[in-house]
């Protein structure tokens, strides 16, 4: 494990200079898609997991070269736009893929997840980290039901290949939308449906279309759809409606 951390540890660093130069159980589980009213989602169906308990396979997973190639990350946090002064959410952040290429962007960033296991790794991660980019960086050990963020805390969000473990989606989007700041940005990555050889089985991935409808049912405007970009995976954009 301590020779995956220090791998992880030094791109972490190599990208934030390079950048700065520039400017609980094992595993939860995936849940079957059920289409949505206009108000809730259907009980899932849970898929049993397998090869639980072995997480240095699911690091040495997370942090593949592969997934660099396929994942395009510098392309998808181009879609959070300008991060300066801003707070950034990122939910299901696991090892920290996204977290710690954020934090030489973000005023603050933090990585949530239901998995203590993550969170550890990510704190073995942030203390090799330099002072500067330690102070903007919080884990957060989160429930199932509720990422645990403070009213209007967040100005951005991130829900990157996370969304089809979620139970309950459009309530936990309505908890969600309330740690938001107005006009905030949810930004929502996951699996195409097409029997890709990347991620779950197509029963259990979610379609945008049915992150749209749920999205819409928890009171998000969603302001982009792009299912071309990425080769897996479709990107969504959501914002916090204002109150009028």
């Amino acid at each position: 494990m301590k020779h995956i951390a220090t791998l992880i540890f030094s791109g972490f660093v190599w990208f934030a200079c390079q950048h700065e130069q520039k400017t609980i159980p094992d595993s939860p589980s995936l849940f079957k898609e059920k289409s949505a009213s206009a108000t809730t989602v259907s009980d899932p169906v849970v898929l049993p997991s397998t090869g639980e308990g072995n997480f240095e396979s699911l690091v040495a997973d997370f942090e593949s070269k592969d997934r660099g190639i396929w994942q395009k990350p510098e392309l998808v946090i181009s879609y959070l736009g300008d991060l300066k002064g801003k707070t950034v959410a990122d939910i299901g952040a696991g090892t920290g893929y996204f977290t710690f290429r954020l934090v030489p962007r973000a005023k603050k960033v933090i990585g949530i997840d239901i998995d203590l296991r993550f969170i550890n790794f990510m704190d073995s991660i942030k203390v090799r980290l330099p002072e500067t980019y330690r102070n903007r960086f919080e884990s957060r050990l989160a429930k199932y039901d509720d990422p645990l963020l403070k009213p209007e805390e967040a100005d951005k969000v991130v829900i990157v290949n996370t969304y089809a473990y979620i139970e309950n989606r459009v309530q936990y989007l309505k908890t969600l939308n309330k740690g938001m700041v107005p006009g905030g940005e949810l930004l929502i990555i996951d699996f195409k449906k097409n029997n890709l050889p990347i991620g779950p089985p197509d029963e259990f991935k979610v379609s945008s279309s049915q992150v749209e409808q749920e999205l819409k049912a928890a009171g998000f405007l969603v302001t982009k759809v792009d299912k071309e970009v990425l080769d897996y995976q479709y990107i969504i954009l959501a914002e916090k409606r204002t109150e009028k």
